[in-house]
C-alpha cells in the first residue's frame, strides 16, 4: 500500500484541486485533505510512505492515438517498446491504431495486439481495430466480432474514408458495438502530393501544400453522414478552423461528437517548416498561425474533446532526407507532456485542469476505458510529476527506437517522475523518487 503525502492533486472528474494525502493499493482507496491526513496509518506494517511536496498527483493519462508499428515494423517501434516510452512520457494507457503491416483487422490480430500489450511491462495497451478490411476503403470489417474480442474502436486512420456511402454503412453497423468511428479527415484528390500546409509558407519554400479544406470538406460529410445515420463519430487530429467550427454545429445539433488536437498542433505552425526539418512534416500538415489559434481556443472552449500525440515513430534514415520524399509523423509519447507544459501551461496559455482533463477523463470516458479519475474505487493509474524538473530531450534515457521529434536537444521542463498502474509502481525517473523520504 501507498501513502503519497502533501501532494497536490488534480483530478477534474472530481474538481479537486488541492493539497492531499493519498492512499492507494491497486485501486484509489482515499484522499483527504493535507491538514487531516491519516494518522491512524502511521507506522502500519507493509505501508510505504513519502513526501511529494511541491509536486503533483494526475490522473494517468490516456493518449487515445498512438501508432506502435508491430507487426511489421518492428524497426520503426514495436507494442513493448512504445508501452515503456509512454510510461515515461506519463500515460498509463494508449490506443494502438490499426495501420501496422497486415492491419489490424482480424480477431488474431486484436488478440496479438492484447496480448503483446500484456507482455510489454509498461502502459495498457488498447487495440483499435481497422474500419475496412486492408483499410482499403471498400469492405467493412467484422465489427461484433473484433469488438468481442478486445476492440474499442474502428479506423482507418493513415487513410481516410473516400467513399461516403462505405462511412454510411459504417455509421450504421458501429451501432451493433457501441463503439466509437475514429474519422481520419482527408479528401486525397484535394491532398493529392501535399506535403506542407497550402499557403504562402509553402509558396515560399516551393512545396506541395495541402489545402485546409482536404480536412474540412470531410468533416462537413461524415457529421451530416453521423446527422442522419447515428453513430458515435471521433474526429482525429484536427488542424483547421473550418473544422472546429463544422464540429461545434454539428455538437449544437445533439450528435455523439467528440473531436482531438495533437500537442505539436497547438505548438507549431507553417511558418516553422523548412527544407531540412522533415521532424515537422506531419499528417494533416502544420496549421496556419491562425488555425493553431482555433485550435488552442476550441480545446479551452470544450468544442475539442481531448489531447492525443499521434505518437508516429520513424527510423533516422527513412526521415533524413529531402522533405518532400519524408514520411508523415512525429515521435511523441516521451515529450509530449512535456512539450505542452513548457509551451502552453507554464506560460499560462493553458489552465492544468484542462490538461488533465483533456489527456485524461474525457478519453477514459469517450472509449469506456478504466481509470482517468481518482475517485475511490478507481485503479490506481496516476502519475507524479514535477512541474520544476527540466531535461535535455536526448541526454537522458530514450525508450522509444524512433528519435523524429522536433524536441531533439532542446531543454523542456514539467515531467512525470513516477508512475503506478494498478497500483505498482512503474519509475520513470527513479531518481527523483525515495521510497519513505522525500522525492
Amino acid at each position: 500500500m501507498w501513502l503519497i503525502r502533501n501532494v497536490h492533486v488534480v483530478d477534474p472528474a472530481q474538481s479537486l484541486d488541492e493539497v492531499c494525502d493519498v492512499r492507494f493499493d491497486r485501486t484509489i482507496i482515499d484522499i483527504r485533505p493535507s491538514s487531516s491526513g491519516f494518522p491512524e496509518d502511521k507506522g502500519r506494517e507493509g505501508l510505504r510512505t513519502f513526501d511529494a511536496e511541491g509536486k503533483y498527483l494526475f490522473p494517468g493519462l490516456v493518449d487515445a492515438h498512438v501508432h506502435l508499428r508491430e507487426p511489421g515494423r518492428e524497426d520503426k517501434e514495436d507494442i513493448a517498446s512504445g508501452a515503456r516510452a509512454a510510461v515515461r512520457g506519463g500515460f498509463t494507457s494508449i490506443m494502438a491504431m490499426a495501420n501496422t503491416t497486415p492491419a489490424i483487422d482480424t480477431r488474431g490480430q486484436v488478440e496479438f495486439v492484447l496480448r503483446r500489450g500484456r507482455q510489454a511491462g509498461g502502459a495498457r495497451v488498447y487495440p483499435a481495430a481497422a474500419l475496412t478490411k486492408g483499410r482499403a476503403g471498400t469492405e467493412l470489417v467484422e465489427m461484433v466480432e473484433l469488438k468481442r474480442s478486445g476492440a474499442i474502436a474502428f479506423s482507418d486512420d493513415g487513410n481516410g474514408i473516400q467513399q461516403a456511402e462505405t462511412m454510411r454503412l459504417a455509421l450504421q453497423y458501429a451501432q451493433l458495438t457501441g463503439c466509437p468511428i475514429i474519422a481520419h479527415c482527408e479528401d486525397d484528390s484535394l491532398a493529392a502530393r501535399g506535403v506542407m500546409r497550402r499557403g504562402q509558407h509553402s509558396a515560399r519554400l516551393g512545396m506541395v501544400g495541402i489545402p485546409a479544406a482536404a480536412e474540412s470538406v470531410m468533416v462537413a460529410r461524415d457529421i451530416l453522414l453521423a446527422k442522419e445515420n447515428g453513430g458515435k463519430v471521433h474526429f482525429a487530429h484536427l488542424s483547421t478552423a473550418e473544422s472546429i467550427e463544422l464540429i461545434r454545429r454539428g455538437k449544437a445539433w445533439g450528435l455523439d461528437l467528440t473531436a482531438e488536437v495533437n500537442p505539436h498542433h497547438l505548438i507549431f505552425c507553417d511558418s516553422d517548416v523548412d527544407l531540412v526539418r522533415t521532424e515537422y512534416k506531419v499528417n494533416p500538415p502544420l496549421p496556419s498561425a491562425e488555425d493553431r489559434d482555433a485550435l488552442l481556443a476550441a480545446l479551452l472552449d470544450g468544442t475539442i474533446d481531448m489531447l492525443a500525440t499521434d505518437h508516429a515513430p520513424h527510423t533516422w534514415e527513412e526521415k533524413n532526407c529531402p522533405f518532400p520524399e519524408a514520411p508523415f509523423g512525429i515521435n511523441a509519447l516521451e515529450t509530449a507532456l512535456a512539450a505542452v507544459w513548457t509551451y502552453l501551461v507554464h506560460p499560462g496559455k493553458l489552465p492544468k485542469e484542462t490538461l488533465i482533463r483533456s489527456w485524461s477523463w474525457n478519453p477514459a470516458r469517450r472509449f469506456n476505458l478504466p481509470g482517468g479519475s481518482l475517485k475511490p474505487g478507481q485503479p490506481a493509474d496516476l502519475i507524479l510529476f514535477d512541474p520544476q524538473h527540466e531535461e535535455v530531450i536526448g541526454e537522458g534515457i530514450w525508450l522509444s527506437k524512433a528519435t523524429n521529434t522536433p524536441f531533439w536537444g532542446q531543454r523542456l521542463r514539467g515531467f512525470a517522475v513516477a508512475a503506478w498502474i494498478d497500483g505498482k509502481i512503474m519509475a520513470t525517473r527513479r531518481e527523483d523518487l525515495t521510497v519513505d523520504g522525500r522525492c
